[in-house]
């Protein structure tokens, strides 16, 4: 899951705190055969997971890694200096409120 950081694989794209929470409601109700019909909640949930990122995020600009720690992972001193800053603060802010909200709508689908 480590890949997901940076914004996928360090590229600064969408979250990895985004693109894993709507991973785990792939994984909760995704069909287990082939032959088995996936969950329609499925979609409403992934659709509120990301409504949901969006307001968390709200104040950053946008949905990206970029655009919420403001950092080019391609930079290899940037990406050293996220580290050392207040930035690695709000990515963590950003990652436990994600994972606060998923625990909110797993326990509501349960």
């Amino acid at each position: 899951m480590g890949a997901f950081g940076g914004g996928l694989g360090g590229n600064g794209e969408i979250c990895g705190a985004a693109v894993g929470a709507i991973a785990v409601m792939g994984l909760r109700f995704s069909r287990a055969r082939e032959d088995e019909k996936e969950d329609p909640r499925m979609w409403s949930y992934s659709h509120e997971v990301l409504e949901r990122f969006r307001e968390i995020v709200k104040n950053h600009g946008g949905i990206h890694c970029r655009d919420i720690v403001n950092v080019d992972w391609k930079d290899r001193e940037q990406a050293k200096a996220f580290y050392k800053s207040e930035k690695v603060l709000e990515c963590r802010r950003v990652i436990g409120d994600t994972v606060e909200m998923l625990g909110e709508l797993l326990e509501r689908a349960s």
